[in-house]
């Protein structure tokens, strides 16, 4: 056991060769940040990944783990951890200030070295605490956060911008789980999502959303509903077009029977010519596409509704 040392750009191109693997956001920031600085990115090979905790892969013929606590305990066991405690403890003190981090080791003839630690910040979108306040306008009783990531950083997000609950550090069957929990609770949920390990919840939801944008190809092939742009302030536009729609529908077939009850009335009643009912028929036909027309005048959020 022990440490290398590295320089952050050397320690970043090695995370970003293994990273390049994946889909998870966490590694397309990675990516991102090393095309950034123009670095030179190895290739990896035999990619694996322990969902909702690490990845590792080969490069330049060693294995480089990256991952939390429990992705080293996994993977490594008890006894490597143990050794690594150094270097987990400083995952810790990121956390403490608000980051999720991860560790980056080296394997090397039975040997783990700690690489370095990576840090990522969220950043809050200008949007988010409005689009939770349309939420709320729409009638969405309980809004959740589900997180991989550690509950100091989700709750730190989560009073942001006025979520009412956190569930962090979950993998993927515990947010199915969780989604579970919350159908069992609240009888219909929507889930919104986009990464891998969001799939498996967004099939368990009554509603799953993905957002096109940045999600995952597993998401977007899951969701019920794809956001074609990276947009949060169109998740309540869906919700509200969702239930304007309902509602149009259920006009339109009042329309519809009642036109047809009438014309069957009047020409068994009053022995009205069957062309002019036909005609009646079909001018309720037009009063019907008129009104399912209006939707094109959709706006969005509550204020429309």
């Amino acid at each position: 056991m022990g440490e290398e040392t590295l320089t952050e750009d050397e320690l970043l191109s090695i995370v970003a060769a293994v990273q390049s693997r994946s889909e998870h956001h966490l590694a397309r920031a990675t990516v991102r940040a090393a095309a950034a600085r123009s670095l030179d990115v190895p290739a990896a090979d035999r990619f694996q990944s322990v969902a909702g905790k690490g990845v590792k892969a080969d490069v330049d013929g060693q294995i480089t783990h990256i991952g939390n606590r429990s992705y080293f305990r996994t993977v490594l066991g008890d006894t490597t951890v143990d050794g690594l405690e150094p270097g987990l403890d400083g995952l810790e003190t990121l956390e403490e200030d608000g980051k999720t981090s991860v560790l980056v080791a080296r394997e090397r003839h039975n040997d783990v070295s700690v690489l370095g630690w990576l840090a990522f910040t969220d950043t809050v979108r200008p949007d988010a605490a409005e689009t939770i306040t349309d939420l709320r306008s729409l009638g969405v009783e309980h809004i959740v956060m589900l997180t991989g990531d550690n509950e100091r950083v989700a709750q730190r997000i989560a009073d942001q911008v006025g979520i009412d609950e956190v569930q962090a550090e979950l993998l993927p069957e515990e947010k199915v789980a969780t989604i579970e929990e919350l159908v069992e609770r609240h009888e219909n949920v929507a889930m919104v999502g986009d990464g891998v390990n969001d799939a498996p919840a967004l099939a368990t939801a009554s509603l799953g959303i993905a957002m096109g944008g940045a999600g995952t190809d597993v998401a977007l092939d899951t969701a019920d509903v794809v956001l074609m742009g990276d947009d949060l302030s169109k998740i309540p536009y869906v919700l509200g077009l969702g239930r304007r729609t309902r509602r149009t529908l259920t006009i339109n077939l009042a329309i519809a029977f009642g036109a047809i009850a009438l014309m069957v009335g009047t020409i068994l009643l009053r022995g009205i010519p069957l062309p002019l009912a036909v005609i009646g028929h079909e001018g309720s036909t037009v009063i019907v596409s008129l009104n399912g027309l209006r939707l094109l005048g959709f706006r969005g959020t509550a204020t429309h509704e």
